[in-house]
């Protein structure tokens, strides 16, 4: 149609004469919104008896900016509720909403949406998103002109699909249509300065196109600051000093692994958490890595480095503010440019990315600046090559109103021989040997709303595989606290009986007082054929599906390969013992996981 048709959609010569005139005035941002806002007004038009005045009041009201996250640690969730709140400050209405209950049909009446999501492993989306994701991949996903969109990816570049996740959400929106609002950012495990970018940019986008009131604040504030309306005295950027109460082995002689029960005092802090919690943990590398990093370099431990615009000793950022034991793709990069090693600038490039995974796993950062030395190292270059320490989540092994001002964790310890080295992890070496007690260690509260324990009278099944017992330690202490009154049962696993029963004599008591109603336990290497977890479910398949037709909450938590097992046995009860078939087995664990009564919570 022409400028010239105007009639033929009946308006009138002085109608279009003020389109036109209105059209003359707007920039590109407010052209677009424009557009979405109209599109608002048609289909509230349609609705019969719906006067025009009526539908511009209703959609003026009812537009709002909808921030969708999915996150597996916590922090896209963080990030998103400080987008949210720095929005609000300028005026927008907010709908901040988690991939995992959001219905992605939803998307054909948004009109801005902002996205901020994690990516797991090699390119995989968060375990919660994964429904969001596939229905937007798929041929049911809408046309979505009329949308506006920004991504926030977080990653860690030492994976070679680094920020897929994000990645793949920002191709399939413009592939359906939609207009970026702003570009896609990428962020590595230190994201915060990379996230604050973000977050100002798309502020300032969504101010100038709606032509809405700057009152000053904006994401970057409320990322780095406390807002005491919504968040804890103690976070992630300003940590609790813990003192340790408590550190022993749970294990037994002679076992093949060692796990630890670690408890903190939070006295004074009023740190908030539920059971299925998680606590964050800044650890320290090995004072003696550091001591061998810093004489392998040639330099002193007291020069000076330059971190976030402010001086600090060497030896002191190596030991709390940077990561000093894995290498990553940047390092690589870093000290090919200090060494010009061919080996190393053989790793360099995408098309090397296998190469240089494999190099990586048998050579940490000790053993690459031992073996391509470099002379006249400036620190500030060396640790541009590091990243950033991150914190280390674990769930909360204890109920508050069971140990009040009290934290326990279940941790166990990471050692593998490499190189002629014993190495470990850095939070669970630091944890085995240098948290004594009276040591401090900085905490946070990690909320995790989607492991959540049921109400008093609702039957739980808890699913755990070594470590992921400790959430269930703090469900049966809240549930005795409360003097609860619904049924409970345990599934427990681990390698051998005699050693690594975790935490043995307490669920003896707790059955025998009736607070755990019964007790599965599958230990692996007890006899020939490996038994797990799932085998036992298997095995009392009629009494798991007479539980969750009983309206039981179902909870699995462990290593990530315990929940696909988990998932898929439960797909084989609902077929053997319920008659389903595969599509309507799929559709009762998928309802299961919409009501919350199927909660996943995996490392």
């Amino acid at each position: 149609m022409s400028v010239f048709d105007f009639q033929k959609l009946g308006l009138t010569e002085e109608q279009w004469s003020r389109i036109k005139e209105l059209a003359n005035s707007l920039s590109p941002e407010q052209s677009l919104w424009l557009s979405g806002y109209f599109a608002g007004i048609d289909s509230r038009l349609r609705e019969p008896g719906h006067p025009v005045e009526q539908a511009l009041e209703d959609e003026a009201s009812s537009r709002c900016v909808t921030i969708l996250f999915g996150s597996e640690t916590g922090n896209s969730r963080e990030l998103a509720s400080a987008l949210g709140n720095a929005l609000r400050e300028d005026g927008h209405k907010v709908s901040m909403q988690d991939m995992a209950v959001y219905k992605p049909r939803q998307l054909k009446s948004e009109h801005e949406v902002l996205i901020v999501t994690s990516t797991h492993g090699e390119g995989d989306p968060p375990a919660t998103a994964l429904n969001f994701f596939e229905f937007l991949e798929s041929k049911k996903a809408p046309e979505l002109s009329h949308l506006r969109y920004s991504v926030l990816a977080l990653g860690d570049s030492t994976y070679d699909q680094y920020c897929e996740a994000g990645k793949r959400l920002d191709r399939r929106l413009e592939q359906l249509g939609a207009m970026r609002l702003v570009d896609r950012v990428d962020c590595d495990v230190d994201y915060e300065d990379a996230a604050a970018d973000w977050m100002r940019m798309v502020t300032d986008r969504l101010k100038k196109s709606n032509d809405q009131a700057y009152r000053g604040g904006g994401a970057a504030d409320v990322l780095s600051s406390s807002n005491p309306a919504s968040a804890a005295i103690f976070d992630q950027s300003n940590p609790f000093n813990a003192s340790v109460i408590d550190n022993f082995v749970l294990t037994g002689r002679g076992s093949s692994k060692e796990t630890r029960h670690v408890e903190l005092s939070v006295e004074g802090a009023r740190l908030e958490f539920e059971p299925g919690d998680a606590l964050g943990m800044f650890a320290r590398n090995d004072p003696r890595l550091v001591e061998r990093v810093i004489g392998a370099l040639g330099l002193a431990a007291e020069s000076e480095v330059v971190i976030d615009g402010e001086p600090c000793r060497l030896d002191a950022a190596l030991s709390e503010r940077f990561e000093l034991t894995s290498g990553t793709t940047r390092f690589i990069n870093k000290w090919a440019e200090l060494t010009d090693a061919e080996e190393l600038n053989a790793l360099r490039g995408k098309e090397q990315a296998s190469e240089r995974a494999a190099f990586l796993e048998q050579n940490h950062i000790i053993d690459i600046v031992s073996r391509f030395p470099a002379t006249g190292v400036d620190p500030d270059d060396f640790v541009a090559g590091l990243r950033r320490m991150r914190p280390r989540l674990y769930s909360i092994a204890s109920s508050p109103a069971f140990a009040p001002d009290e934290v326990h964790l279940t941790v166990a310890t990471v050692r593998y021989p490499l190189n002629g080295d014993e190495r470990t992890g850095i939070a669970t070496g630091h944890v085995a040997g240098l948290c004594e007690t009276e040591a401090v260690l900085p905490v946070y509260i990690q909320p995790n709303p989607r492991f959540r324990l049921a109400p008093d009278d609702v039957p739980i099944l808890m699913v755990g595989a070594g470590t992921g017992v400790a959430p269930f330690r703090a469900f049966m202490q809240e549930r005795e606290a409360r003097g609860s009154s619904g049924r409970s049962w345990l599934v427990f696993g681990e390698r051998n009986f005699h050693t690594d029963f975790l935490y043995q004599t307490e669920w003896q008591q707790w059955l025998a007082d009736g607070t755990l109603s019964q007790m599965d336990v599958a230990f692996s290497r007890d006899q020939s054929a490996k038994a797990y977890v799932q085998h036992r479910l298997a095995e009392r398949s009629r009494d798991v599906l007479d539980w969750l037709e009983d309206g039981a909450t179902l909870y699995v938590c462990g290593g990530r390969n315990l929940a696909p097992a988990i998932h898929a046995t439960l797909t084989d009860i609902l077929k053997q013992e319920g008659g389903h078939s595969d599509v309507s087995a799929a559709e009762y664990l998928g309802a299961m996981q919409s009501d919350g009564r199927y909660q996943i919570d995996v490392y």
